[in-house]
């Protein structure tokens, strides 16, 4: 694999010069020297640079789009040779956090399967802190959960990218709004996931700056799932923060409709958890495999 490569894929992603160095442990000018080589040899720039700040080109994104297709050959190559020489039988344990474990893994699941047949697979599905808890108990081997808790026996990984969007049923006269101010979210009636929820701890979080506590929002009902709340938001004129992950047939479907707040954007990362330290042959290739789909920094 070209060095090169890995050094532009990463300041792509990162769109700084400073954090790709930190990432690949390598100096800054190394860095520079790297892109400039690539630069001269395909005769075009791959970086608009202004100041501190860096963009791609039209060529850094052509480029940037080859370069993930040969990672991801890369991947599928080491995954399917270590199939060969490792244990590939056996009870893999996982945990998910319900948004997951409703509409992210399922598919990924069914191509483990159809890689590692004589692997058997279970599942455990609840809220970011009964995952956590099993996997500090020894009772699942790898978690998949919404939030981030930084509990230090725990190593968290950046797996997926996610958008909390606030929806409605989308015959809700507020559809009609251009956009929602911070003073309308006090005078709607939420629907909320229950305590220990990540999807809770995340939109507490992105409120602060507005100096909104959720006590001080009108919440009609905790839920505990994501289809409750979906079933609850199309009988009621409710309100309620859900992953677009979660919602994509209903708005296809005309059934939910997104309502845009006005400066707020709540984004948050799902995490692969793995106890810190430990590790085991299972657990490697499912990471593996998973990293196939998703750009998984590991």
């Amino acid at each position: 694999m070209d060095f090169r490569l890995k050094v532009f894929y990463t300041v792509a992603n990162r769109l700084s010069f400073t954090k790709a160095a930190t990432e690949l442990f390598i100096t800054q000018p190394a860095i520079s020297k790297h892109i400039q080589e690539l630069e001269e040899q395909y005769k075009i720039k791959l970086f608009d640079r202004n100041g501190s700040k860096i963009s791609l080109t039209a060529a850094g994104e052509v480029l940037l789009k080859h370069t993930k297709n040969i990672f991801e050959i890369y991947r599928e190559i080491d995954f399917d040779m270590s199939t060969l020489i490792n244990q590939r039988s056996g009870l893999l344990r996982l945990g998910a956090s319900t948004t997951i474990s409703q509409y992210i893994i399922p598919p990924l699941l069914a191509r483990f399967h159809q890689k590692l047949q004589d692997v058997n697979v279970s599942l455990l599905n609840g809220n970011t802190e009964q995952i956590e808890n099993a996997l500090l108990k020894q009772e699942i081997e790898i978690g998949i959960v919404e939030g981030q808790s930084k509990n230090k026996s725990i190593k968290y990984t950046e797996f997926l990218k996610d958008e909390l969007v606030l929806v409605c049923k989308s015959s809700n006269p507020l559809v009609s709004r251009d956009e929602v101010t911070q003073d309308d979210l006090k005078k709607m009636y939420f629907l909320m996931r229950e305590q220990g929820s990540g999807t809770l701890e995340v939109i507490e979080h992105a409120l602060k700056p507005f100096e909104i506590k959720l006590s001080e929002l009108k919440i009609e009902m905790q839920l505990g799932s994501t289809e409750s709340i979906k079933s609850y938001l199309m009988n009621s004129d409710c309100v309620a923060f859900i992953s677009i992950h979660a919602i994509k047939k209903e708005l296809q479907n005309n059934e939910l409709a997104i309502l845009d707040i006005k400066d707020l954007v709540i984004e948050r990362f799902f995490y692969v958890i793995t106890l810190q330290g430990k590790t085991d042959s299972l657990s490697d290739l499912f990471i593996q495999n998973i990293s196939n789909h998703y750009n998984l920094k590991l």
